[in-house]
Order: structure tokens, then C-alpha cells, then sequence
């Protein structure tokens, strides 16, 4: 029906070329956020589920660097460790020099001040290594690594005492100004040494245990990112090809809605 009060064709055209454009902002946002999830209308039950795989994402990462720090805390220790063994290992050098019946007493005096040295020594770098203001070489404190949600998701790390006194290597009250007291402390020293060996391999074998545990966590982090990235982002191809197609409606909307607008004009020439 030819009309001019109501043009159901512009009606019409305009409507269809609303859709058209809405289509194309929509792959337009889509492809320049690359996600194909931007809003909760886009795909409620998959924003629900990408946002729990971001979470777990982000403690999964945490937690790697949890154990990172972890690894580096023990690395501190264990290298102050190896400078524990170069005193005690000077100390029983000491001890063996003192044992021997050529020198004199006044020398094995001064061998005694370097061998007291030693033991300050050891006693000043286990209790100045620290971490984070954290010292495990002078107590036996327990540290805890966390690295997931679970309270079990953690691994306990012993601080160890490697302090002069008894409690810790018990070197305390060696002397070497004699003989006797020299051939003393080397024993006394042996057993020092087994001490600072067993507390430095203790940390070796968390240090080993942690790295491991960051490598699994890296793989378990990555695995749902390519989860998420299936669910949230979008497959560029098949948006281009869409987008594609909505630019070609809405240039055909526009062109038909000016025909149908240009209609009314027909039934105007009836009317001259």
C-alpha cells in the first residue's frame, strides 16, 4: 500500500539495520579487547567460571612466588652455612696445630686467640643471617612456605641452631692452649661439624623440595590459563568473519533505508 502517514518500509529497514550495527559494535569490542566475554550478557555462566579460574590463577602464581622467596630465604642461610664451615674448618686446622708437642706454650696462646676469633665469628653470623629481619642459623624456629588454598598446602621449614653455645654446636668453652685441651676440641669440633653438615643438607633438600613445587605449580597455573583463554577469549578468524558479515548488512541497512525513506515521495507525485 502506497502511504505517506506511516513508512513501514523505513520502519522496517531501521530496524533491521539497528541489529546489523549492534552486531558490529558487539565483534568490534570483541576483537579490540580480544575477549569474547566483556560483560555478564556476553555469557553469564562462563564469566562465573572465568573469574573462579582467575582466582585460582592468581593464588596458584602467588603461591609460586611464595616458594620462590621460600628458596631464597634457604639460599641465604645455606651460603652464611658455608662460611660457618671455613671457621670451624680453621678451628680444627688450629686444633690439630695445637695438639702437636714442637711448640710453645706461649704460642699455643696465640693460636687459642685466633681459634676464640673463629668461634666469635660463628656466633656473629648466625645470628646477624636473617631474611626479611627472619634468622633460622640461631634458633630452631619453624617457618612455614604457604603456595595454595588448602591449609596443607604448605612446607614447614626447622630453623637450626648454629650458635657457639650448647644448645647449638657446643663450642663454647674449647681451648687449645695445651695439649690435652687441643686434642679435646678436635673431637669436640668433629661433632660441631656433623652438626652444621646435617642442619646445611636439611636446607639443601627443602631448597630441592620448593623448586619442585614451583615447577609443578607453574605447569597446574598454565594448564588454567588455557582454560580460561578456551572459555574467555575470542577466536579472531570467526569474529572477523562475522564482523565481516554485520558490515556488509548495516551498508545494505543504510542503502535501504534511504530507498524506503525516498517511497513517501512517490505518493507525493499523486497528489500534484
Amino acid at each position: 500500500m502506497l502511504a505517506i502517514k506511516n513508512n513501514l518500509m523505513a520502519a522496517n529497514a531501521a530496524r533491521h539495520l539497528g541489529r546489523s550495527y549492534d552486531a558490529l559494535a558487539r565483534s568490534v569490542e570483541r576483537l579490540s579487547s580480544g575477549l569474547r566475554i566483556n560483560s555478564a550478557k556476553d555469557d553469564a555462566a562462563g564469566l562465573a567460571v572465568r573469574e573462579l579460574m582467575r582466582a585460582d590463577i592468581a593464588v596458584l602464581e602467588q603461591g609460586a612466588r611464595n616458594a620462590q622467596d621460600g628458596v631464597s630465604m634457604l639460599q641465604t642461610m645455606e651460603g652464611a652455612m658455608a662460611t660457618i664451615d671455613e671457621a670451624l674448618v680453621r678451628m680444627q686446622q688450629l686444633a690439630e696445630q695445637a695438639s702437636t708437642g714442637s711448640y710453645s706454650s706461649a704460642q699455643r696462646v696465640i693460636m687459642h686467640n685466633e681459634f676464640d676469633e673463629m668461634r666469635q665469628e660463628v656466633d656473629r653470623i648466625a645470628g646477624a643471617t636473617k631474611f626479611n629481619n627472619i634468622a633460622m642459623l640461631s634458633n630452631s624456629a619453624t617457618v612455614s612456605i604457604h603456595f595454595g588454598e588448602l591449609a596443607t598446602d604448605k612446607i614447614d621449614i626447622v630453623g637450626s641452631n648454629l650458635t657457639s653455645a650448647a644448645g647449638g654446636l657446643g663450642i663454647t668453652a674449647l681451648a687449645i692452649t695445651t695439649v690435652t685441651s687441643a686434642k679435646t676440641a678436635l673431637t669436640t669440633l668433629d661433632t660441631a661439624i656433623g652438626t652444621k653438615d646435617t642442619a646445611r643438607a636439611k636446607f639443601g633438600y627443602k631448597m630441592n623440595r620448593l623448586e619442585g613445587t614451583v615447577s609443578v605449580i607453574g605447569i597446574q597455573a598454565e594448564n588454567l590459563l588455557a582454560a580460561e583463554s578456551r572459555i574467555s577469549d575470542v577466536d579472531v578468524a570467526t569474529e572477523m568473519a562475522a564482523m565481516t558479515r554485520n558490515q556488509v548488512l548495516a551498508q545494505a541497512g543504510i542503502a535501504m533505508l534511504a530507498q524506503a525513506n525516498s517511497m513517501p515521495q512517490m505518493a507525493l507525485s499523486l497528489l500534484r
